[in-house]
């Protein structure tokens, strides 16, 4: 069991996430239950993970844990126990010349212990005007190497504007994170075709969360 502290800072991480975003969640294409899952999703900011993560049933969440940059993460003491103690991060050393560990090998491990993952297959925050970088490989080899793990995609709206890059303070605005109908896997599929199809599945919900705005705002 997590320190009182690290429970107690994850329930305080909740309530703010909440209040200042207004998140709801959009179940699409599949139902929060305990099963052993990847949610995928698009990175737009440092608090991408943070919103996905509070918008879990409570039960959802103390088996979640987000794939995260250590450099990022492990930048001062406060962020070291965010990321280490409150969301038990898989901690990814981005660049490879400082790589103690295989990516792969860190994510599978947790999965092996029996937990789910938020993964950003961008491998980095997106702030051109695009709507995806090109998908890095970790994901097809998780796919590859534990096809009996769900594969979810989330589309995350609007946070980037919430916290833009190189500020601190967020801007209060609604947010919405939309599940999507998991990746069916199709046998003997290459590396480019499978993380082609994984991006299509993110920018379909993408599509299907502005039609969905655009209709509240009518």
């Amino acid at each position: 069991m997590r320190p009182v502290l690290a429970w107690l800072s994850a329930s305080a991480i909740v309530v703010f996430a909440r209040l200042i975003t207004a998140v709801h969640a959009r179940w699409q294409g599949c139902e929060p239950r305990a099963r052993q899952r990847i949610y995928y999703a698009n990175h737009c900011s440092h608090g991408d993970f943070v919103l996905l993560w509070t918008v879990l049933p409570a039960s959802l969440r103390q088996l979640t844990r987000p794939v995260a940059g250590a450099d990022y993460w492990s930048g001062s003491a406060l962020k070291r126990f965010i990321g280490r103690d409150v969301f038990r991060s898989v901690l990814i050393e981005r660049n490879p010349a400082h790589r103690e560990q295989d990516p792969v090998t860190q994510m599978t491990q947790a999965l092996d212990a029996g937990d789910s993952l938020i993964l950003f297959p961008e491998g980095t925050r997106n702030t051109g005007n695009t709507r995806l970088l090109p998908f890095r490989s970790g994901l097809y080899h998780l796919s590859e190497s534990r096809p009996e793990v769900e594969l979810v995609p989330v589309w995350i709206s609007n946070l980037n504007r919430v916290l833009p890059k190189g500020e601190v303070i967020p801007v209060p605005l609604i947010c919405s994170v939309t599940f999507g109908v998991p990746l069916a896997r199709i046998p003997e599929e290459g590396k480019a075709a499978f993380l082609a199809r994984a991006e299509q599945s993110l920018l379909a919900l993408a599509m299907m969360e502005a039609g969905i705005d655009n209709e509240n705002q009518s």
